[in-house]
């Protein structure tokens, strides 16, 4: 019979798999699906997508928490910078303020002292005996002729950075050593009193090397170095000039290009070195006053 397998017969592979696809219409997960939907459970797709809601609402919220904390933190530093800088300008002004007021009351004690002292002759000796002392150790402003000196560094070639990388230059510069030679050889010729653009020498300054910077009583300083010195102008240069260390630094200066002439001048101006620390002071009786002792003629 047609459509009828005897019994006993094997049936192909073939078959079996027409009769599975046949059999089994509706994809099994299809078919779960639909029979979820008949008893009342929800898809499973609109749960999901209650959960990727729930999910980014939750992802908001925590962004708009971290935003407001961020936030909070960014207005926070602004205004503990805006109270800093605040603090750092009334500290500044307090500062130039009380700076203003020592220099009065300096200059009132030194008028009162000097009217004092004035007054009787073994008080105007000690005054002219301090007045030595003051300029000995750099305390008063000097004005005069004298010598004008400057240091300067060898200016890099155009060959040593071609493409402006900014990296360091072989160029011979101005060493505090050079410093030095100088400011030795201007006090053997002379001088009166030396500063370097503006830092005024006196017995206890120094000239050194911190890193790359030269510095001058503590005080960096840059080139070109401008030394000056009051002093006799001519008696200064010819002096100066012949210093054997003098003559080597120009043969020096001359091969590797640093910059280093001098001119006299008529008018130089050298500021005051800042006053020494007064760390102990005794009374001295008027008979032994600097400078009111007898001479050897009586």
């Amino acid at each position: 019979m047609t459509g009828a397998h005897p019994p006993g017969r094997i049936r192909s592979l073939g078959a079996s798999l027409l009769d599975d696809v046949l059999a089994e219409t509706l994809d099994p997960a299809y078919a779960e699906a639909a029979a979820r939907r008949a008893g009342g459970e929800p898809p499973r797709r609109g749960r999901g997508r209650v959960l990727v809601a729930l999910t980014m609402a939750a992802a908001g919220l925590l962004a708009a928490v971290t935003y407001d904390q961020a936030a909070a933190r960014a207005e926070g530093r602004q205004e503990i910078r805006e109270a800093l800088v605040s603090d750092i300008q009334d500290e500044s002004a307090r500062s130039d303020e009380l700076a203003a007021r020592l220099e009065e009351l300096r200059a009132e004690v030194s008028r009162t002292s000097d009217e004092l002292l004035a007054a009787t002759a073994v008080g105007q000796r000690a005054l002219d005996a301090l007045a030595r002392a003051e300029q000995g150790t750099a305390a008063v402003a000097v004005t005069g002729p004298g010598l004008l000196v400057t240091l300067a560094n060898a200016e890099a070639d155009a060959d040593d950075d071609p493409i402006g990388t900014g990296a360091p230059s072989d160029a011979v510069q101005v060493a505090d050593g050079d410093l030095q030679l100088v400011v030795n050889a201007l006090w053997g010729a002379g001088a009166e009193a030396i500063s370097i653009n503006g830092q005024r020498l006196g017995p206890t300054s120094a000239i050194r090397f911190a890193g790359e910077a030269v510095l001058v009583n503590f005080r960096p300083v840059t080139s070109p170095y401008r030394i000056s010195a009051v002093g006799d102008p001519d008696a200064l240069s010819q002096n100066f000039l012949l210093d054997p260390q003098v003559r080597d630094l120009a043969e020096f200066a001359a091969a590797t290009g640093l910059q280093f002439v001098f001119a006299e001048e008529e008018d130089l101006s050298l500021p005051a070195a800042n006053p020494p620390e007064l760390r102990s002071a005794e009374v001295v009786s008027p008979r032994r006053v600097p400078g009111t002792e007898p001479g050897p003629g009586g």
